[in-house]
């Protein structure tokens, strides 16, 4: 099978990241397709960058129909997740979604760690969306500049070890998410330093998207994610002008 990584981020290096710690877990005959985001922010981390971005995966999503056998939104607060479902007849898996249902199956709850305070509100309100904010036990940031990117993991790697064992002993969760995109990979490095279950959302999402596609479920016709009917549209890439015209190519 074929999965598309789709990072919504203009970062090249942080889908390099998430390649890397995605193919731990890929089964040897799925396929893993890698797309970065042509325009945009280097790491999406407010409500306003993560529009940008969710505009910018439906245009890799739409590029790539046909191609592929389901696609992740690789960006933590899933840009454009809910519009993709509702467009496209493939599995269309977000990598908060996933992290957050895989650490429901380790814990009764789960704590969010991250690298950036911006990214604190968004997180919350995705929780929210996803209707998980019962088993959330809390969303704790660094509050602390970093000078890369592409490497903030191994740049404040001691740092979020720190805040995963302080909020793990504050706040009683049974799981750590370790959340967004340039972060991918960091939870196997540091697992052993942690007391409770790690979960690294390209990981989860891939293991989630395999499972989908072996499944196979239809398209849905009816409830909130049936395909809108046809529409024209200005201005739009050719691909996802397509889509939303229902034009086959």
């Amino acid at each position: 099978m074929k999965i598309l990584i789709a990072n919504p981020n203009t970062s090249t290096g942080v889908t390099d990241r998430l390649l890397a710690s995605a193919r731990l877990v890929t089964s040897p005959a799925t396929e893993l397709l890698p797309m970065t985001a042509s325009y945009g922010v280097p790491y999406i981390a407010t409500r306003a960058e993560a529009a940008i971005g969710a505009a910018a995966a439906l245009e890799m999503l739409a590029e790539r129909r046909g191609t592929c056998d389901a696609a992740i939104c690789a960006a933590f607060g899933d840009p454009a997740l809910g519009g993709a479902r509702e467009l496209f007849d493939f599995p269309v898996v977000g990598m908060a979604e996933a992290a957050m249902l895989v650490a429901c199956t380790l814990g009764r709850s789960f704590a969010i760690v991250s690298f950036a305070k911006a990214l604190e509100p968004w997180f919350a309100e995705i929780v929210a969306w996803h209707g998980l904010s019962g088993r959330c036990a809390a969303i704790r940031m660094l509050d602390r500049p970093f000078t890369d990117i592409n490497a903030v993991a191994n740049e404040m790697e001691q740092l979020l070890v720190e805040l995963a064992n302080k909020t793990v002993a504050d706040h009683g969760a049974d799981v750590v998410i370790l959340a967004g995109a340039p972060l991918a990979g960091l939870a196997n490095k540091i697992r052993d330093r942690v007391p409770v279950p790690l979960v690294d959302g390209i990981q989860a999402a891939v293991t989630m998207a395999e499972g989908l596609v072996r499944l196979n479920p239809r398209k849905a016709t009816a409830g909130t994610y049936r395909r809108p009917g046809p529409k024209a549209s200005k201005g739009l890439a050719t691909p996802l002008a397509n889509v939303i015209a229902h034009r086959d190519s």
